[in-house]
């Protein structure tokens, strides 16, 4: 990448990988890295811990963090970890961050529930599983986003996710000349 990436999401349902393919994307990138679960409030940890899926409530002053720290490292970039489930969350990171471009980590059931029952000493329960995919809206279209499948190895998730990022910020160049 030649170019500053700008602030980056990368979204998806709990154990799909955000905090691996984050770091790694961001090491890519050359800028900082945080992880969206350090950004929670103690209650929002606590529900969780305790099997309670979040509500918007809980969710909104979280998702107002996320965008506030997205904006204050808009330039020249930063990769922020965060679920981003629903379309009216990435509208709200986007009204603190615009410009803001999401990577969606897709990956197989089964590999989701997999990975899900291998996970230790993380706050969010594998049972907390199915009210994230039951909350999951996939980006549109029309939203600055690109689905990329987490099956994959995860040196070829970063590549994809850098590929992707360049064409996009080529076409916004592109739409401003």
């Amino acid at each position: 990448m030649t170019r500053a990436p700008g602030p980056v999401v990368v979204m998806g349902v709990s154990a799909s990988g955000k905090s691996t393919v984050g770091e790694r994307l961001a090491d890519r990138l050359d800028v900082p890295f945080v992880d969206g679960d350090d950004l929670h409030p103690e209650s929002n940890v606590a529900k969780m811990r305790a099997g309670t899926p979040l509500t918007d409530a809980d969710r909104l002053p979280w998702l107002d963090r996320v965008g506030e720290v997205l904006a204050e490292s808009a330039r020249p970039g930063i990769v922020v970890a965060c679920s981003a489930l629903r379309r009216g969350y990435r509208e709200r990171i986007l009204l603190a961050a615009p410009g803001t471009r999401f990577v969606h980590l897709d990956l197989s059931d089964r590999e989701l529930a997999e990975r899900a029952g291998d996970r230790s000493g993380h706050f969010m329960p594998a049972a907390l599983l199915a009210s994230q995919l039951s909350t999951l809206e996939p980006p549109e279209p029309d939203e600055p986003a690109v689905v990329v499948d987490a099956d994959a190895p995860i040196a070829e998730v970063v590549e994809a996710s850098v590929a992707w990022l360049d064409a996009d910020a080529d076409a916004d160049a592109d739409r401003r000349a």
